[in-house]
């Protein structure tokens, strides 16, 4: 059986709808028993032999080699072949084919259900190692890394919220008092004679006399200060802090204070997450720091219009993952919202 190419699709006759579409969910429906197939579809039939060939525009037959070099759907067809051989069905995502095709590659169905059926269960975007990637074209769509060795790394995509219970919980909310006694320093505040509970339920800073301290100035970072001066709860005006701040680390400061003070809002405590490359780890569940659970997310800030390295991105999941948290990118614009965007890996 032969297939023909034109208009970027593959067209087969004979009885293609019964013994491809209807049996194996293989391109989509034409007229009679006609249907037609992207380039990637017949590329995997011609690997697998139901297919014998498939004529160009000049009438040349391609065998299954010939075909993917002049299609390069190579990455393309790694992934679909994966899948394949994992036991889904899944449709190239193409207007007309499919219900919002927008940032996807593939429409991927659940196990045992096919292009037929109301179902989805990943939508996938294919990518090179080396190939940028919006952040804002992420979330709610897998993203399968093709390494330059063929190895494939699945990475899902979500737009997800931050709550956690400080706030809903009585018990646990803390408000801290006014006009703490504090200084500005080089890159960190230090409160001279903060009360216990500053540190102990609220969470704020370290001890200035080490981790083993259990009272004693707190040294809080330009990010806690700039938050808890704007609050009132220290005696330092919160332009000075955030003066400061920009001149410490740039535009980045702003929005790390409003992805921090995003965080606090929502009832989730963040913490520096400097020894694992983000810039906060978080705490959904706290009471006081001798009874708080472990922190569940790694937090990135970055810009809205940032663009990633699948590279970046496989280093900072692992890395959460073995850990045993949760990446997550805030995407903050300093002057409107934030889209909080999880990313972890999948297999499918």
């Amino acid at each position: 059986m032969q297939g023909t190419f034109e208009g970027g699709t593959v067209r087969v006759g004979g009885d293609a709808r019964q013994r491809f579409y209807d049996a194996r969910g293989y391109g989509r429906p034409l007229d009679g028993n006609r249907i037609e197939l992207a380039p990637v579809e017949a590329a995997h039939l011609l690997f697998r032999g139901d297919l014998d060939a498939v004529v160009d525009a000049e009438g040349e037959p391609l065998d299954f080699r010939a075909f993917l070099v002049a299609t390069d759907a190579a990455l393309a067809f790694v992934v679909y072949k994966d899948l394949r051989d994992r036991g889904f069905y899944l449709s190239p995502a193409r207007d007309g084919w499919v219900d919002d095709p927008d940032g996807a590659d593939f429409v991927v169905y659940p196990r045992g259900k096919g292009p037929a059926d109301d179902a989805v269960a990943y939508r996938v975007r294919v990518a090179g190692e080396r190939e940028t990637i919006a952040a804002a074209a992420l979330g709610d769509i897998v993203l399968a890394v093709v390494d330059e060795e063929g190895e494939l790394t699945y990475l899902e995509t979500e737009r997800v919220g931050v709550e956690g219970e400080m706030e809903a919980d009585e018990e646990s909310y803390y408000d801290p008092p006014t006009d703490l006694d504090a200084a500005l320093l080089a890159d960190r505040a230090v409160v001279w004679e903060p009360p216990a509970a500053l540190h102990d339920r609220g969470f704020y800073g370290q001890r200035l006399h080490g981790r083993n301290a259990e009272s004693g100035p707190l040294q809080l970072s330009l990010v806690e200060a700039a938050y808890l001066a704007r609050r009132g709860a220290l005696a330092l005006d919160e332009p000075r802090v955030v003066e400061r701040g920009r001149a410490v680390e740039g535009e980045r400061f702003d929005r790390r204070l409003r992805a921090y003070a995003a965080l606090r809002a929502a009832g989730s405590v963040p913490k520096s997450g400097f020894k694992f490359g983000a810039d906060f780890r978080t705490y959904d569940t706290f009471t006081t720091v001798s009874e708080m659970d472990h922190s569940t997310r790694l937090i990135r800030v970055v810009s809205p219009d940032h663009t990633f390295l699948p590279r970046d991105l496989s280093l900072d999941v692992r890395l959460a993952g073995g850990v045993r948290k949760r990446m997550v990118f805030a995407l903050t614009d300093v002057n409107e919202g934030i889209d909080w965007l999880s990313v972890e890996r999948l297999t499918p």
